[in-house]
């Protein structure tokens, strides 16, 4: 059972941050101190309602093991605490998951990198339904979502695409969906009518800010050119397309959407920071526990994460063994929830378990 004496640490600052944003609600920290209430608030009420059901029950054994009190009392006290007991059981299990370490990119907005993998047209054609499933779901969890790259294929589809969504807890939800997405289905173009494995690769990146990554200019390589379309048409006449390459890692961010060279730089710059705040912080993770990789949350974009069989109508997430008979609600983003809520089940229990194996 939970000791009261550490919960009552979590309540208490919970009042002093509210006493210090009545107190300070035209200053600096106003804003620190909202995002702080906004962390600790769900863990501090779940840990008092926890405190007083503990208190609860302290008051009904101490009634019935008063000998002096009515026996009637104390029978209707027992039955009390039998109930009582249960509801423990299960306040207990949501403080806990509620005091896990959250990730500390959870609650940002992220960067979707959609690219075309193994199987040709096909590939692109299956990227393309991602994306889209992708900016469907965005719009249902009601985010915004604004296409940064995009590069068609040769029959439809997408070679690369890359967008931001913005909304609270973007990457919380979607960090999962990093990985290899392969597909199985007959390709518009098979005449045969033969199913084809093709895949795509997905990446979330949290976005960050400006101040969060220092990126110095000498470390930049800024290219310009003249953006064109599919098949090498023109569609601007001023260099205004961008290339950034970052010079320490090899990084390397095009931008051509806007036809403006200011607007395609900041876009790219903003790719950049996300592309380089991941790759230190999968290096910091491996660091911690190497033998994170394969695990969900890891990351390895190596791994297998999902098949879309097209003839059986099903989608399988191979982390978790689920198998939804619901390829076209999942596509079209409705369904999209019961795979993220599912992965999210999964990690809570995962780590919940390593906490208390090492406790």
């Amino acid at each position: 059972m939970l000791d009261r004496t550490k919960l009552q640490p979590i309540v208490d600052r919970l009042e002093v941050v509210e006493q210090d944003m009545a107190r300070d609600a035209n200053s600096g920290t106003y804003v620190q101190l909202s995002k702080e209430y906004a962390e600790i608030e769900p863990v501090a009420k779940a840990a008092q309602a926890f405190i007083n059901t503990l208190a609860e029950r302290d008051d009904l054994n101490a009634l019935i093991d008063d000998s002096a009190s009515d026996s009637e009392l104390r029978t209707i006290a027992r039955e009390e605490l039998s109930e009582l007991r249960d509801r423990l059981v299960g306040m207990e299990d949501e403080l806990k998951l509620l005091l896990l370490p959250a990730d500390v990119d959870d609650q940002r907005s992220a960067i979707l990198e959609v690219r075309a993998g193994t199987g040709g047209d096909e590939a692109a054609l299956f990227a393309g339904d991602l994306a889209r499933m992708y900016m469907r779901y965005a719009e249902i969890r009601g985010w915004k979502s604004e296409v940064m790259t995009e590069s068609e294929g040769e029959v439809g589809g997408y070679k690369e695409f890359v967008a931001s969504i913005t909304g609270a807890g973007v990457y919380q939800r979607m960090k999962f969906e990093s990985g290899v997405h392969r597909v199985q289905r007959v390709p518009q173009t098979e005449s045969s009518g033969r199913i084809h494995t093709s895949a795509a690769t997905v990446a979330v990146l949290p976005d960050v800010e400006e101040v969060e990554v220092t990126i110095e200019d000498k470390d930049l390589r800024v290219d310009v050119f003249r953006a064109s379309g599919p098949g090498g048409q023109s569609v601007n006449t001023t260099d205004s397309a961008v290339r950034i390459t970052h010079l320490p890692t090899g990084l390397v961010v095009s931008q051509q959407d806007e036809k403006s060279q200011h607007k395609n730089r900041a876009k790219a710059m903003k790719v950049l920071r996300a592309r380089l705040y991941e790759r230190e912080r999968l290096r910091q993770n491996e660091e911690r526990a190497s033998e994170r990789r394969g695990q969900i949350g890891s990351g390895d974009r190596s791994e297998r994460i999902r098949t879309y069989n097209f003839p059986q109508g099903r989608v399988t997430d191979h982390r978790i063994n689920l198998t939804l008979h619901k390829l076209d609600q999942i596509l079209e983003g409705s369904s999209v929830d019961e795979l993220v809520d599912a992965l999210i089940s999964e990690d809570q229990a995962r780590r919940l378990a390593e906490v208390e194996a090492s406790s």
